[in-house]
């Protein structure tokens, strides 16, 4: 049986430490979340590893550096609400619970297996909604945090509109093969973006632009 605590650590010493994360809520967070519990079946010799790993088509689990890049970048309070978008087999909710007071989770393709997975570990703070990623979860919002788990080109009014005044937005903007991170800051309504980091992942369905065609 591989030693996937020890994994862990070398996964937070090799990906998270060198890449300037320093809060000690992420790094606790990541050295006692089983990221193997959350990959897909038969896939969890590879759950460390610094890449992102396939869930399905234009969806996938960040890798650990992209994830706890935006994490800190996002300083998720104790006594905060998050909406996860697109959380995939939970991971990112399950270390999310740790972070914030209450997380909704809201996810189409693997809502019912994250529940499942979630309740195995004994998260008690985090639901999954079964619904489309992009619309968001409206009716348990305003959020003080959202952060989508994957690759957009841009992100719906339906999903900012659920972020308070001065809350935050967390997600990779793709251009091609090539992504930005960007935190966005709510006030008065009107969200400013704020590069981060370069990072890379697939455009989740729902956040790419719709393209004009002209005859």
């Amino acid at each position: 049986m591989p030693d996937f605590a020890a994994r862990r650590t070398v996964m937070v010493d090799s990906q998270i430490r060198p890449s300037d994360v320093t809060k000690y809520s992420i790094i606790d967070a990541m050295l006692n979340v089983p990221r193997e519990c959350f990959v897909p079946d038969g896939r969890e010799e590879v759950a460390y590893l610094g890449e992102n790993i396939p869930l399905s088509r234009g969806r996938v689990l960040l890798d650990p550096r992209c994830f706890a890049k935006l994490l800190d970048a996002l300083d998720v309070q104790p006594n905060e609400v998050a909406l996860d978008v697109g959380a995939g087999l939970g991971y990112s909710t399950a270390v999310l619970a740790r972070l914030a007071e209450a997380v909704i989770a809201v996810e189409d393709e693997f809502a019912a297996e994250a529940e499942r997975r979630l309740s195995d570990m004994g998260v008690d703070n985090a639901v999954v909604i079964s619904g489309t990623p992009a619309e968001g979860a409206r009716r348990h919002g305003p959020y003080d945090v959202i952060l989508v788990e994957g690759g957009v080109e841009q992100v719906p009014s339906a999903l900012t509109d659920q972020l308070k005044d001065g809350g935050r937005i967390g997600a990779l903007f793709m251009e091609g093969n090539l992504g930005v991170a960007r935190i966005g800051y709510r006030a008065e309504g009107v969200i400013s973006w704020r590069p981060i980091f370069n990072a890379s992942a697939p455009v989740m369905p729902g956040f790419a632009t719709v393209r004009q065609f002209a005859l």
